[in-house]
């Protein structure tokens, strides 16, 4: 018994290609509220990053051939973007390609347990994924099911800012306006 292809997996069989064409894979397929987004990433360990010329390609490109094969019934709107620095983790793909990184989970009825987890993704597999928790309980790592996560992303540390420098700071002093413009004296007296 064959299962129908859903919308989602329509514009993904037509996205692929083009993605693929791109050196670039499709990270996720949504529709809401009238909104077709696809997301395009770099592939890992692909040398360049996702530029916007190449994700205007691609938007051009698979427009072009979601109006040839019309897969989406109505009307919608059509929005190719990258997954950003803070990237939404959905799928157990997306989970074992963030292994390394820094992210936030939301976790739905968790029966006396925190409710949120911060830590680094040091696994993930097709049931679950393994965090090192920031802090104090960082000694263990914890195991959480797929079923169990409300809501998940990467975390992008931003850096502390860099503090303007004085202008007194990291030159010499400068002399007095009228010492800056006088001719040396030729004694060599002030």
């Amino acid at each position: 018994m064959t299962q129908e292809m859903t919308t989602v997996d329509r514009v993904r069989r037509l996205a692929e290609p083009v993605a693929t064409g791109l050196d670039l894979d499709v990270y996720d397929v949504e529709m809401r509220s009238g909104t077709l987004r696809i997301t395009l990433d770099a592939r890992p360990g692909a040398s360049g990053g996702l530029t916007l010329d190449v994700l205007a390609l691609a938007s051009r490109l698979i427009a072009r051939d979601l109006d040839f094969e019309d897969p989406v019934p109505g009307r919608y709107t059509l929005e190719v973007t990258s997954p950003g620095l803070e990237r939404p983790l959905r799928t157990p793909d997306h989970f074992r390609r963030a292994i390394g990184s820094l992210v936030a989970v939301r976790l739905r009825d968790t029966a006396g347990d925190e409710r949120r987890v911060r830590g680094t993704l040091v696994d993930a597999d097709d049931s679950g994924l393994v965090v090192l928790p920031d802090g104090a309980a960082a000694d263990a790592p914890r195991r959480i099911e797929y079923e169990h996560v409300d809501r998940a992303r990467t975390v992008f540390e931003w850096g502390p800012a860099e503090r303007p420098t004085s202008p007194s700071r990291g030159r010499p002093r400068s002399t007095s306006r009228a010492a800056r413009h006088s001719p040396p004296d030729p004694k060599g007296t002030p």
